[in-house]
């Protein structure tokens, strides 16, 4: 179908989540190296191996659960939400991918997001304030927004991200902890140990965030361009953006590990939001909408 021709980054998408399934067990297991030096024990070291394995492996089937749940989303029917029902499974058709399933957020702030290790268990979640403050037109081009991402495969790896970023911080907890009231029962620790426990409890959870940015910020460029040929409108993404952008009201569920997830920024008008944003800027993405020649 015409809509299949869109997605081009499926692969690519797919190569990346292995990637980063990779590089977080590479830093797990070298977690685990350093504490088993720091305290002189081989079993932390197996033990970090096993966990981060089975953690990438759980966070590949069953992140997107995870996800959904974080966000307080609750499944919805075609009965309870005919018009959004409608919109997503119009574009599904178009685009030539499965139905995904539909979820909503009981938030006030406009938002949306995409969720799913494949096509076919694929879900989309809107907030409820979303829904109440867009008309038709604006609606469909946020709902091929996510779609995009579906098509893609972006929500496979951002997905996976919020699962491995959250791990990644909470090593770096456990090393600080065990430290600070720990590392007095070995006399033989090397400086070079304690100095690389130190640096990696300080730099894991920036690293994490880094991640985070540069793989939303160009996901969300290609989505809006997607999802402009897939509805063959940029404007109505345009607009929605703008109402988007204006809304300051907060996501009561709002967590920094899905943040990039969203179709814009849950922490917007907070300190710091511009600096470490996972997404580019709105006023640049409606001016690349705009800017958009879709042809005849």
């Amino acid at each position: 179908m015409e809509g299949r021709s869109i997605y081009t980054h499926q692969s690519e998408n797919i190569r990346k989540t292995w990637f980063l399934m990779g590089t977080f067990l590479v830093l797990f297991i070298g977690f685990g190296y350093i504490l088993s030096g720091y305290f002189g024990n081989s079993m932390i070291l197996y033990a970090m191996a096993a966990f981060s394995t089975g953690t990438a492996l759980w966070s590949y089937w069953f992140s997107d659960k995870m996800v959904l749940l974080m966000q307080n989303a609750h499944p919805v029917t075609k009965e309870e939400a005919p018009e959004l029902y409608n919109i997503v499974e119009n574009l599904a058709i178009t685009a030539g991918l499965p139905m995904p399933k539909l979820y909503i957020m009981e938030e006030e702030q406009m938002n949306a997001f995409a969720t799913g290790r494949d096509p076919e268990h694929a879900a989309m979640a809107f907030t409820r304030g979303l829904l109440n403050k867009l008309d038709r037109t604006e609606l469909e081009g946020v709902a091929a927004h996510e779609m995009s991402h579906i098509g893609n495969r972006d929500m496979l790896v951002m997905t996976v991200v919020v699962i491995l970023a959250g791990f990644i911080s909470i090593a770096a907890d456990w090393m600080r902890h065990a430290m600070m009231f720990g590392g007095n029962n070995n006399e033989r620790q090397h400086p070079l140990m304690v100095l690389g426990g130190v640096l990696a409890t300080i730099l894991a959870p920036v690293a994490a965030l880094l991640i985070q940015m540069a793989i939303s910020r160009k996901r969300e460029f290609l989505a809006d361009a997607t999802g402009a040929l897939l509805t063959r409108y940029p404007e109505g993404l345009a607009r929605a953006l703008e109402k988007i952008s204006a809304d300051n009201t907060p996501l009561r569920h709002a967590h920094g590990a899905t943040a990039h997830l969203f179709i814009s920024n849950p922490f917007r008008g907070t300190a710091l939001s511009t600096l470490f944003s996972t997404h580019p800027d709105v006023k640049e993405r409606i001016h690349r909408l705009r800017e958009m020649d879709l042809g005849a």
